[in-house]
């Protein structure tokens, strides 16, 4: 047993200097990344089968669109932007059900998070990628009759076309709301409404701070830009309207 008592003491010996060691000084080289570096051969080989089978995925033809659809083509709504509200609506409501029971009652998006156009003819998966590139996810938030006038009040007040679904808004001239109605009924005082929308927005994006208290939420592990490409698939062409849900008189 003796005999390791010497190679203990050298390794407490040495393990207590090391602690007492210092950084007296850290030293950086910035490495410029253009095009002088040359790719490596061997990587390039390696990444190549993958770069090909993504290329491939990202230009598959999905659907048609019937026409140019784009975020300006209207004023308080868009074709784009009843698109994106209804099929994010459509999408949730079997996920959301199943889980709940419940139904699904408005789609509430924002104008900014709609990042390109869709064109005139074969949509791909690259399409859904440039419209939403980012990881937006689908949550479903239970809010008062309060927060839903609050809703109402913001979208009048933004005299903005945020996509909406499932809510029908009407203003007067001067921008106040004239009437606004969920699934064509008005909205009751002590009833609760359920709202899909994104993590994003649910955390108060866009000044939505209504949607921020909810009486219950459910994330539904489901991306915005994945139901878009999943309801891409289940259409031959897809439908580019305004159909009056957001005007003013």
């Amino acid at each position: 047993m003796k005999r390791f008592i010497p190679l203990l003491a050298l390794f407490l010996a040495f393990s207590c200097a090391k602690e007492k060691q210092d950084v007296s000084r850290i030293e950086g080289k910035r490495i410029n990344i253009n095009d002088s570096i040359t790719a490596n051969q061997e990587i390039e080989d390696y990444i190549q089968p993958f770069r090909d089978r993504i290329q491939e995925d990202m230009e598959k033809v999905l659907s048609y669109a019937p026409k140019d659809m784009h975020k300006g083509d209207g004023e308080l709504e868009t074709t784009i932007g009843n698109l994106m509200a209804d099929f994010v609506k459509s999408q949730s409501e079997p996920v959301y059900k199943k889980r709940t029971g419940k139904s699904i009652d408005i789609c509430l998006l924002n104008h900014g998070g709609i990042r390109a156009p869709i064109a005139k003819g074969p949509i791909t998966t690259k399409t859904a990628f440039n419209v939403m590139p980012f990881e937006n996810s689908i949550v479903v938030a239970e809010l008062t009759s309060e927060n839903i006038h609050a809703l109402v009040a913001y979208l009048a007040e933004a005299k903005r076309a945020h996509p909406i679904a499932g809510l029908t808004i009407k203003l007067n001239s001067d921008f106040t709301v004239n009437e606004a109605l969920i699934g064509g009924k008005p909205i009751e005082d002590g009833k609760t409404y359920t709202v899909v929308t994104s993590d994003y927005l649910q955390h108060g994006g866009d000044r939505m701070y209504f949607l921020q208290d909810p009486v219950s939420l459910d994330v539904l592990d489901y991306k915005i830009r994945n139901a878009m490409i999943d309801y891409f698939k289940t259409v031959d062409t897809i439908p580019a309207r305004l159909d009056g849900r957001f005007v003013k008189l």
